[in-house]
């Protein structure tokens, strides 16, 4: 895909993230993994709904821009995608949004921890809340380290969700997996509560990553919250 293209695709990826009420003003970011090791990336203080590809900015691992519409700047959050692609040499794209659902899960300090449906457990596993981080500051990139070799989808704490791909397109869908799975979550417990797969099952599920050739990190079968 060249760069032209990739633009068009991050902006459809935008464009949708604010159709589904995954953002609201200017919330969200997404970047991509460029050779060179310089990076694509949306730019701060603007709606998802109005990225178009001549706002958005290539910059260098130290947030030099190398290209953009003068008065556009990187995102502050820009730091927590950047420690994706430093600890892990696959990653080629990250999404960062506030979908409701799971969102929901990380504003009530909850893991997305229970292997309910087959879809999210051959895709993401359980999925991990990281510690609370400042936004702008170091904290949330120290925050979600630990959890990076692992997973490829992170809730984080009290502020939303951030997805790992290899491709943009794989970030995205990674996202989707993630708040559908925290709709059926929710509607489970409204109707007496969420009833997991049996482990010898989730082993076999796990197992076929390989036959379908899923991109990315799992964590096999593991529980979060403090109740396991």
């Amino acid at each position: 895909m060249n760069i032209l293209e990739m633009k068009d695709q991050m902006c459809d990826i935008c464009h949708k993230m604010w159709q589904l009420g995954w953002v609201a003003s200017n919330d969200g970011n997404v970047s991509a993994r460029l050779e060179d090791g310089i990076f694509l990336v949306t730019p701060t203080g603007i709606s998802k709904s109005l990225i178009t590809p001549e706002k958005l900015l290539i910059i260098t691992k130290d947030c030099e821009i190398i290209e953009g519409t003068p008065g556009y700047k990187p995102s502050s959050e820009i730091k927590m995608h950047l420690r994706c692609y430093q600890d892990r040499d696959d990653v080629g794209a990250v999404v960062h949004a506030h979908p409701p659902a799971a969102t929901a899960f990380a504003v009530a300090h909850l893991p997305m921890d229970r292997y309910t449906t087959i879809e999210s457990v051959i895709t993401i596993g359980a999925v991990p809340l990281t510690p609370y981080g400042t936004p702008s500051t170091d904290e949330i990139p120290e925050a979600i380290a630990p959890y990076l070799p692992e997973h490829d989808v992170l809730l984080l704490e009290n502020h939303g969700a951030l997805a790992l791909g290899r491709d943009i397109l794989t970030a995205y869908y990674r996202m989707e997996t993630l708040e559908l799975s925290a709709k059926i979550s929710i509607y489970a417990h409204i109707l007496g509560g969420e009833k997991e797969i049996s482990r010898e099952n989730i082993d076999r599920l796990c197992r076929m990553r390989a036959d379908y050739k899923v991109w990315g990190k799992h964590p096999g079968y593991k529980h979060y919250r403090k109740d396991e």
